[in-house]
């Protein structure tokens, strides 16, 4: 996995992605990103911000205001990989948010996406 290359991707060109999948399945980009402000500490202001200064996924998680302190229950398999068996922080970060959009789009309660 080329690390690099998605760490210099802007949150901002994923972002779309994320909502796309999410509304397919029926699901609202305002459950995308109550996720986002979930795992991340952001608000509806500050994540704007982050999306207009086209900030790369490396910076986007560095700025967060907070890692949620529950991700730690955020386990399975997402593109190939465990989750909670990977080593690099910022991937693991990335990977936590993918599988959060990837469980909305199953249709698993919001309650049960993060983690209460």
């Amino acid at each position: 996995m080329d690390n690099s290359r998605v760490y210099k991707m802007s949150f901002a060109s994923v972002y779309p992605h994320y909502i796309q999948k999410a509304e397919k399945k029926g699901r609202t980009k305002a459950e995308v990103d109550e996720i986002i402000f979930w795992l991340t500490g952001y608000n509806a202001k500050t994540l704007q911000q982050q999306i207009d200064k086209k900030t790369d996924f490396e910076n986007f998680f560095a700025q967060a205001p907070q890692l949620n302190p529950n991700v730690s229950k955020i386990t399975g398999v997402i593109c190939g990989y465990r989750v909670e068996e990977i080593e690099d922080h910022l991937m693991r970060k990335v990977r936590y948010l993918d599988k959060l959009i990837d469980e909305l789009a199953k249709g698993k309660s919001m309650e049960k996406i993060l983690r209460k």
